[in-house]
């Protein structure tokens, strides 16, 4: 029996009228503050290694010697013959570092949001999401089959009215972002969290990239508000500032049983390497032991902006290492990441369905390994190039 697959070809070019398409480029370098990009050495400004910590030599000697002593891989799922003992720890450090009773490491911050959604809210109950949250967590919502209402992104108000609302669900889940990907702002936790509490809500905090960059030792979102030990059930990621690989829930011991029991991505999915949960354990040390370099990232972060800002491009109010540009169209978008890449600068270009229709921006990210010399390397490209 054949197939007609020409319409493969029509949706391609579909996507590259639209400024939409998308292609893989090769990397042949660690990342650090530059890396070899397609051949080329370029100023990486796509990152999200935001404490540069991936190569870091204790985190790689920490992931070599469990390879030696574990192996290369888990051999099979948690609940048969993947439990890591390096597991045990990790979580127990996770538990500490985000101040809740326990944790659970996922193969990947999108299994996390899409198995623990599921879990918490089901029909019959409604879930209220930010309009710019992750696509992890719209797929959860998804997936969970509870009624879902958007708010508008970090408005309070909007929730308030929709919570005031939703007397008749049985359950309410609250979800939203700590630092919102692609612009960098940071969620007025402390007044959701006020709102949770008089309307009987959860709160459930995608801190894929708060955790390690802000709050006292990198606790995260609810630790820059002082609100560690608070009533709310905390998502995040390994891969971001910790530098390596994996998701975690950190919630009350309650949950966490309950999600080995009912979390379908933690059941059914191959434990992590070996070597990625050591490099994540030493990586945590390292967050909690070095202040300095998330002082470097932010100074880093102010220095970029600020030149940016005074060479006119448009940038959108960010609170965090995160720093969108935005161009509007996608064609312009792409246009400009391309002539900033041949002025030796990777800023890579962000477009729908990644960001909402005529904000496509490039989505700049510093780190805390970048010298001084990269990031005027950098100013110098946006300043010859015209947006």
């Amino acid at each position: 029996m054949t197939h007609n697959y020409d319409w493969l070809d029509t949706e391609r070019e579909t996507l590259e009228h639209a400024g939409l398409r998308r292609h893989l480029r090769t990397v042949r370098s660690a990342p650090t503050g530059t890396i070899n990009l397609d051949g080329r050495d370029v100023v990486l400004l796509g990152s999200n290694n935001y404490l540069g910590l991936s190569t870091h030599p204790k985190v790689i000697a920490a992931a070599v010697e469990a390879t030696r002593t574990f192996g290369t891989g888990s051999s099979g799922s948690r609940l048969i013959s993947g439990n890591s003992e390096l597991y045990t720890t990790l979580e127990a450090n996770l538990a500490e570092a985000k101040g809740t009773e326990a944790a659970l490491v996922f193969s990947s911050g999108y299994a996390a949001n899409t198995s623990v959604i599921p879990v918490l809210a089901e029909e019959g109950d409604l879930i209220l999401s930010d309009a710019l949250n992750h696509a992890s967590i719209i797929d959860g919502c998804r997936l969970s089959r509870a009624t879902k209402k958007v708010y508008q992104h970090c408005d309070v108000e909007h929730l308030k009215t929709l919570l005031s609302e939703s007397s008749t669900f049985r359950r309410r889940l609250i979800v939203t972002d700590g630092v919102f990907s692609m612009d960098g702002d940071i969620v007025p936790l402390p007044d959701i969290c006020d709102l949770a509490a008089g309307h009987d809500a959860m709160v459930l905090v995608d801190d894929a990239h708060g955790f390690g960059v802000l709050g006292k030792d990198g606790g995260g979102t609810a630790a820059h508000f002082g609100l560690e030990g608070e009533n709310i059930i905390q998502m995040g990621t390994l891969s971001k500032a910790v530098g390596a690989l994996g998701g975690y829930i950190a919630g009350s011991r309650p949950l966490i049983e309950l999600l080995i029991n009912r979390a379908r991505g933690f059941i059914f999915t191959t434990g992590l390497p070996p070597a990625t949960l050591a490099a994540a354990n030493a990586a945590l040390d390292l967050i909690r032991s070095t202040p300095e370099l998330r002082q470097r990232l932010f100074s880093h972060a102010k220095c970029l902006k600020t030149a940016l800002i005074d060479l006119g491009y448009t940038l959108l109010p960010s609170e965090t290492q995160i720093l969108p540009v935005v161009l509007r169209s996608p064609q312009r978008a792409t246009r400009v990441a391309e002539s900033l890449l041949a002025e030796g600068v990777f800023a890579p270009a962000i477009r729908p369905p990644a960001v909402p229709p005529e904000t496509s921006r490039l989505r700049l990210t510093v780190m805390a390994t970048h010298t001084e010399a990269e990031i005027q390397r950098a100013i110098d490209a946006f300043t010859a190039v015209v947006p």
